[in-house]
């Protein structure tokens, strides 16, 4: 049996105040591709669908759009609730639709049942388990000391007892101690969300999702598949994919993976002001990418991002990298305060904040300036 894992794809997104939703539609409609290519049994969503738990109408419009021609290819479709994601909302209509071959994770009510699908080497029982927390399961469970998400997930997959003969897959959407985070994730303090890779001992492929990065977490069948899409500059260096999982008999499972290519990439520059606008350097630069400029100029350009965007125009973020950001000076009350003149005391803060004295032309405004207000004040 051949599954895609998808997750995270937090449909109706806003980074640094641009929208995806262009993005993303063109991302579906890359990942359909792929579905014509491989012909896979059944598709995996991890969780997070959305962005947020009450998602616009436009990221509820698009993911209807993708649903309905998964459902035209006579694909099965399993989907749970992500962290971003309000179970209710994911497990509305579930009951009906999953006559059209799209199964939808309940609300946690302390039960899991499994969805069975067949190949040519059996039966197997898919399980959907919805982001959880403690206090989500320790309510079905008055007898056992609930205090971890481990135990949380340790009782709930327990109750669910698959069985060892059947090849098992599970869908959740945690975060499994020793996975590498993107800063695009909420993150628990001191983390206390982590859950031991141990519970799931039982399964032969774990789909999850939560964490942007692909990657594997103890056993290659214990898996992030990633987002599909980049939403930090964190992750501009990840190489964004879906997982393809083929199940042959039990006991045997292969893995690869499938790249996406993105209809805007994002990307970090780095250079003085000079450099970046030089033509060479634009003309070789996709002018679409979502952009953060790091300037190296030690002087403050005015209006910089409205003059870089005039070459381009997705800046998300321009910051600074020289001598003044490096160093962190402290302002603190000098010796002889009331011995030096307006103009010395300009003068040292003034090289404390940015690491360089006033040039002759900066001093003769600087007291000019003070002149004028203290001819003011007369």
């Amino acid at each position: 049996m051949k599954l895609l894992h998808l997750s995270d794809l937090h449909i109706g997104k806003r980074v640094n105040e641009f929208s995806m939703l262009e993005d993303q539609e063109y991302i579906l409609t890359k990942i359909i591709n792929i579905i014509d290519d491989e012909k896979p049994d059944a598709i995996l969503i991890a969780g997070d669908v959305y962005d947020k738990s009450v998602p616009s109408a436009e990221a509820v419009q698009l993911f209807d759009d993708f649903l309905v021609k998964l459902a035209r290819r006579r694909l099965a479709v399993l989907i749970i609730s992500g962290n971003h994601d309000s179970p209710e909302r994911i497990a509305f209509g579930g009951r009906i639709i999953s006559q059209s071959g799209v199964f939808l994770s309940p609300v946690y009510d302390g039960h899991l049942e499994p969805i069975i699908l067949k190949d040519a080497y059996g039966e197997v029982d898919f399980f959907l388990l919805p982001f959880i927390k403690p206090a989500h399961v320790r309510r079905f469970f008055l007898e056992e000391p609930i205090e971890t998400y481990t135990d949380a997930l340790r009782a709930a997959l327990r109750e669910a007892n698959p069985d060892p003969t059947h090849r098992t897959v599970l869908l959740t959407h945690q975060f499994i101690t020793g996975a590498a985070r993107s800063d695009s994730e909420e993150i628990s303090i001191g983390g206390s969300d982590n859950v031991d890779a141990e519970v799931f001992h039982d399964f032969d492929y774990v789909a999850l999702g939560h964490l942007h990065g692909p990657q594997q977490v103890q056993r290659p069948t214990i898996r992030y598949c990633g987002t599909p899409l980049k939403y930090s500059f964190g992750e501009a260096g990840h190489t964004k994919s879906v997982t393809l999982v083929e199940l042959g008999p039990k006991g045997t499972v292969e893995i690869r993976t499938l790249p996406l290519t993105p209809k805007r990439d994002m990307r970090e520059l780095k250079g003085g002001y000079l450099e970046l606008t030089a033509r060479e350097t634009y003309q070789g630069t996709p002018k679409e990418d979502y952009l953060h400029i790091t300037l190296t100029d030690e002087e403050d350009i005015p209006d910089v991002i409205g003059k870089l965007r005039s070459i381009y125009p997705n800046i998300m973020k321009v910051d600074y990298d020289n001598q003044r950001t490096r160093t962190s000076a402290q302002i603190t009350v000098t010796e002889n305060l009331e011995q030096k003149t307006p103009l010395a005391l300009f003068e040292e803060l003034f090289e404390l904040q940015n690491n360089k004295p006033l040039t002759q032309q900066q001093r003769g405004f600087a007291q000019d300036l003070i002149e004028t207000i203290w001819e003011g004040q007369k």
